[in-house]
């Protein structure tokens, strides 16, 4: 069974590796990703790397623990503020592209219906309820807003099927997007 490390030395080297699978994973996925190319970015050896995440899979595994929900969890919720909300979710998607290459390889190649990511909603679906409650928001089952919005905000991330935005395109071009999502999301939205 694997160990985490329990040395400052041990926890540097397994935040090494799952750097370094963080980035190999977003580029190819699991089943293109090669261990060899890991333990040459971590600086490392099979030995430790399998000693601390015991094989390719249970590596993958860890790297989504590590970074599940930083997308979702980045951008404070405000549900008096879903437009923001979802622009704040679009810049994310341009400073960690590797965050909805990772999500796209886990439904891809393991989850391919239902939830992608374990994080607690319940919080955000709650406060999405108290403002449909106080009629600031529309009425709607909170999760299908919430995934809406998400959906609306990933448009132009490495998830969609029509554009890939990146952070070095001109400015114009990202304040255009996020007028217009935070305008389709107010209409959407608006009770």
């Amino acid at each position: 069974m694997p160990e985490l490390p329990t040395t400052a030395r041990g926890t540097a080297t397994s935040r090494r590796i799952l750097d370094a699978a963080t980035a190999e994973f977003a580029e190819r996925g699991i089943a293109g990703a090669r261990i060899d190319r890991i333990i040459a970015a971590a600086r490392t050896n099979k030995a430790q790397l399998y000693g601390y995440y015991g094989n390719k899979d249970s590596l993958f595994d860890a790297v989504i623990a590590d970074r599940a929900g930083r997308l979702l969890t980045a951008v404070p919720l405000d549900a008096t503020d879903l437009p923001g909300w979802a622009v704040g979710l679009y810049d994310e998607t341009l400073r960690h592209p590797e965050l909805v290459r990772l999500m796209t390889w886990l439904r891809l190649e393991r989850r391919h219906t239902a939830r992608l990511s374990d994080t607690d909603d319940g919080p955000k679906l709650a406060a999405i309820a108290a403002a449909q409650a106080a009629g600031q928001i529309r009425d709607g089952d909170p999760f299908d807003l919430l995934v809406l919005v998400i959906g609306m905000a990933l448009a132009w991330s490495p998830a969609s099927g029509a554009w890939a935005a990146s952070a070095d395109e001109p400015a114009a071009d990202h304040e255009r997007r996020r007028a217009l999502l935070r305008d389709s999301v107010r209409r959407t939205l608006a009770p």
